[in-house]
């Protein structure tokens, strides 16, 4: 890859890079925001937490010495976080990532964050903690097929649309439902809000084989890290909705039933593949993203550079 100094007296512009996981997002975010000279900012939503480091497969030290990143490891488990505080917290911070550079490297994997920033988020209430404990109580003791039926009654346009396996999404519409008496998908307007600078969007992809042995890789790497000892630590707080994720969950699956360590393995592999699908079922949904290989490190560079010009232009 041939490096680039920052370019001058153009628009500034925020670099999407975004892709299924494993697919190779770290290394090709560090080698542009060095050719850019410029910093990166996590959209991984779960690499937020500092608690999780093996399982959500946050970069090496020496990758992270190499370029500064942010919105990065700056959470706690128990603090309360997502796509709307993510869009603030970005927004805010990126007057000053301009200052320094006209362009800067958003990279990562989770769809709802990137588009809290691109396009911003609806203004949706705060949930009275309590009704959320009930919610969740009841999803519990009676599973999501009971869930599903009343946001099916309660907000059938929503119904007909969110990913009915996804028991976060239905918790959520039930609480906004329940707590306002307007259905959920009356406060999901779709109105973009105005940035002030440039949005390029570039997706990341492989051969399906391709990716499904860097899942696998990587899996065998997190659990020679220690990905067990890691899980067995937040064994306590698995209640917590950030520990609701690919790796983890297994691990406690193995805790709590008995059953192998082997078989843990597996289905964390096999479900990081399900995972790996919908993030590009999501991310080809945007007309907007112009998609590379990883490799073509060159070919990446030359559409920024090209987009940059052509929207000062």
């Amino acid at each position: 890859m041939i490096l680039r100094g920052a370019l001058s007296n153009m628009k500034k512009s925020l670099v999407i890079l975004a892709g299924p996981t494993a697919v190779g997002k770290t290394d090709l975010a560090i080698q542009l925001a060095i050719g850019l000279q410029t910093e990166i900012i996590n959209a991984d939503s779960r690499q937020v937490y500092r608690e999780m480091r093996i399982g959500t497969a946050v970069p090496a030290d020496s990758d992270l010495a190499r370029v500064k990143h942010h919105c990065l490891l700056h959470k706690s488990i128990h603090d309360r976080y997502n796509a709307s505080m993510f869009e603030l917290e970005v927004t805010d911070l990126l007057p000053a990532l301009f200052s320094k550079a006209d362009a800067v490297i958003m990279a990562g994997g989770s769809g709802m964050y990137i588009n809290a920033v691109c396009q911003g988020i609806d203004d949706i209430p705060d949930v009275d903690p309590a009704l959320r404990e009930r919610l969740l109580a009841e999803f519990e003791n009676e599973g999501l097929a009971v869930l599903k039926a009343r946001l099916r009654q309660a907000d059938p346009a929503y119904y007909s649309r969110v990913d009915l396996n996804n028991p976060k999404r239905i918790l959520k519409a039930l609480e906004i439902t329940e707590m306002t008496g307007r259905p959920y998908s009356s406060f999901l307007t779709g109105k973009s809000k105005p940035r002030e600078f440039n949005i390029i969007r570039v997706g990341l992809d492989r051969p399906r084989s391709e990716i499904h042995e860097r899942i696998n890789r990587r899996v065998d790497a997190m659990m020679e890290a220690g990905l067990v000892s890691e899980a067995k630590e937040l064994y306590p707080f698995r209640q917590l909705n950030a520990l609701n994720t690919v790796g983890y969950k297994e691990i406690f699956d193995y805790i709590d039933s008995g059953h192998s360590i082997e078989m843990a393995v597996e289905q964390i592999k096999g479900h990081t593949r399900q995972y790996a699908r919908r993030q590009l079922t999501w991310f080809r949904r945007d007309q907007h993203m112009q998609w590379f290989h990883p490799d073509n490190a060159d070919g990446v560079m030359a559409h920024i550079e090209k987009e940059m010009k052509r929207l000062w232009n």
